[in-house]
């Protein structure tokens, strides 16, 4: 059996559905405004808000301390591009004076209130810097003290470093008395402090102090500035390149000196192909071979030598014999027999005839008269 609904039934199903899905859709007030806070000390509340969200809207801020007096509106409003994005609250101690209190708050735009928060203000303590450091200097070690402030549960940091090092070296104790040892007298320190909050005690999402204002000290005295980081870089600069440059002119001594360094420690061996010619273009390195060959050669050439020596002295003596027959002349150029065949029977090459002298030329003495002459 099938059932049928009226058709007014049917469009009111369908507006409930749009209703639901336009209330899912739309995002929680709560969720949409983001708030930040921070407690300066127990002075001051700064609570802040996302007013992008709301461009165009100033968002109104109303609150009260749990047990005083009645909610008021923010007096003190911090601004960002004209619309305000925070309030600025001083802090109302409780009837037993005790500073760690509950904040209750609202934001509303102009209709509606878009968020209602309750919150301990101590969740989000930011402490105040610790002011009138004094140092008090033993040998190598410095005792830190200031002030404590009015409340527990918060660590006292000093931090310092010298001009050789490269980050802060850290000291923390529960009260503004921290001593730092192992100092170096002829060093320049700086110091700086600040106050954190215990964990334990007051959360994660405190906030450290600000710095203190930055010390100098050096041998127990105090300083304007450290020197030591403008004098010491600038030697240190000086000394590197003196290094480098000292350096680069013993590379290229060497590099000039290289060859002659190298055949005095290294002597160069001389190539035997020009030395023996022939040994390795003809005889493959068979230095037997080359040696017998060479010995031939010497001595076809020195007979060659011989007899065109031979022959330059006949010649000369031919000359000498045409030029004068009656006076003979001897010479130590060929041997014994070659110069009696020349001279003729009788005639002795080592007794010069009379009315003579002897001439030498070129090497070779000659026997000639006052009427001879001699043709080269």
């Amino acid at each position: 059996m099938r059932r049928f609904f009226p058709s007014w039934a049917a469009a009111a199903l369908l507006l409930l559905g749009d209703l639901v899905a336009l209330e899912e859709s739309e995002p929680d007030p709560e969720e949409a405004v983001q708030l930040q806070f921070i407690n300066f000390n127990f002075d001051t509340v700064w609570v802040t808000w996302n007013a992008s969200q709301y461009p165009g809207t100033n968002l109104t801020f109303s609150y009260k301390f749990r047990g005083g007096a009645a909610r008021s509106k923010c007096q003190n409003y911090t601004l960002d591009q004209g619309y305000a994005s925070g309030c600025v609250l001083e802090v109302e101690p409780d009837e037993d004076g005790a500073r760690d209190v509950i904040l209750e708050l609202s934001l509303c735009n102009k209709t509606s209130a878009l968020l209602k928060r309750s919150v301990w203000i101590s969740d989000y303590l930011k402490p105040k810097s610790p002011e009138d450091l004094n140092f008090l200097w033993q040998q190598e070690a410095v005792t830190v003290t200031c002030s404590n402030l009015s409340y527990k549960g918060l660590l006292y940091e000093v931090q310092y470093r010298s001009d050789f090092d490269f980050k802060w070296e850290s000291t923390e104790q529960k009260t503004c008395s921290i001593t730092v040892e192992n100092l170096d007298a002829d060093k320049c320190y700086y110091f700086r402090a600040r106050v954190k909050t215990m964990e334990s005690r007051y959360g994660s999402e405190t906030y450290p102090s600000d710095w203190s204002e930055v010390t100098h000290w050096q041998g127990g005295e105090r300083k304007d500035a450290c020197q030591q980081e403008e004098t010491h870089f600038p030697q240190f600069v000086l000394i590197s390149s003196l290094v480098a440059l000292l350096t680069v002119c013993v590379l290229l001594l060497l590099l000039w000196e290289r060859h002659r360094v190298k055949n005095f420690l290294i002597p160069s061996v001389p190539d035997p192909k020009f030395t023996f010619p022939g040994l390795f273009e003809d005889h493959r390195g068979n230095f037997q071979e080359w040696i017998k060959f060479t010995e031939n050669m010497a001595y076809v050439n020195k007979v060659e030598n011989e007899e065109e020596e031979c022959a330059l002295e006949e010649m000369l003596v031919a000359q000498l014999v045409k030029a004068e027959v009656e006076a003979p002349t001897t010479g130590l150029l060929c041997p014994q027999t070659e110069v009696e065949e020349a001279l003729g029977p009788g005639q002795h090459p080592h007794q010069p005839p009379q009315h003579s002298e002897v001439v030498t030329l070129g090497g070779f003495s000659f026997v000639m008269s006052d009427n001879s002459y001699v043709m080269l």
